[in-house]
């Protein structure tokens, strides 16, 4: 675990890096057709969820994005992830990613943890947008970004092919100036 990875607090929830342990939760979220049902990976055994533990830790060493483990303060229960990928250090540019286990879905956790990514985003790491893609049929993600502050700019239509089907994105972004 490197010690330089930062850990980030609200009042109800703490923001740590992935450790191996966590791997058995990061399944259970990333097997669940409700939480990959518009989430770019899923994954069949426990094993095969090695891949992502992997994915995360490789993001941090080549500085191309940062994922959080969102746990409870009160006992560090594990609830979701959330971070920063495809960061373009040039553009000062990431891209958002986000899932919670369903059932802690509508209790406020990205509204008081996803601020603490973008200040470190804005802050730490020095970018100056956040983008985020969501397929055009997942209201509940469009929500959530709007929610967030982010402002809807545009859809790309049929513009990738899902399970044999073209699907369409909607761009979203948050700037470091309209915070």
């Amino acid at each position: 675990m490197q010690s330089n990875f930062p850990t980030l607090s609200s009042d109800r929830f703490i923001l740590r890096q992935f450790v191996d342990s966590d791997l058995e939760d990061v399944f259970k979220g990333l097997s669940n057709p409700a939480v990959t049902a518009y989430y770019g990976v899923s994954y069949d055994t426990p094993e095969a969820t090695k891949a992502q533990l992997t994915w995360f830790a490789e993001l941090e060493k080549k500085s191309t994005g940062i994922w959080w483990a969102i746990c409870s303060k009160t006992d560090g229960t594990f609830l979701g992830a959330g971070g920063l990928n495809g960061v373009n250090h040039q553009n000062k540019k990431a891209e958002i990613g986000f899932w919670l286990l369903p059932e802690h879905w509508g209790k406020g956790i990205m509204s008081e943890t996803m601020p603490l990514i973008f200040d470190h985003a804005f802050n730490n790491i020095g970018l100056h947008r956040i983008e985020g893609f969501v397929e055009s049929k997942n209201t509940n993600c469009k929500k959530a970004v709007a929610k967030l502050g982010f402002i809807h700019e545009g859809t790309m239509t049929d513009c990738e092919i899902k399970n044999g089907a073209f699907i369409s994105l909607d761009i979203y972004a948050k700037l470091a100036k309209n915070r």
